[in-house]
């Protein structure tokens, strides 16, 4: 799953971006965490599937998930979400 992840983290201007792991630019930026958050999810469903790692105010790890595509008949059990 190289090149399939996101990461949500929050800038030095206080807004949130979601990023794809493998890429320089940002997707997308949000007013809110739970915006970018939500955002990244949707990319990741729509591209098949990847690890979506969200970053607290504090720039560290806050929760990891993995997304599944939506058409996955055996989906993982994630205990987390």
């Amino acid at each position: 799953m190289a090149g399939k992840g996101r990461s949500v983290y929050r800038r030095g201007d206080g807004k949130w971006a979601n990023k794809r792991n493998d890429s320089q630019r940002v997707s997308s930026v949000h007013r809110t965490q739970k915006q970018a958050e939500q955002a990244a999810r949707k990319m990741l469903i729509n591209s098949g599937g990847g690890e979506l790692t969200t970053m607290g105010r504090d720039g560290k790890i806050r929760s990891k998930d993995t997304i599944t595509p939506g058409s996955d008949l055996c989906p993982p059990k994630d205990m987390e979400h």
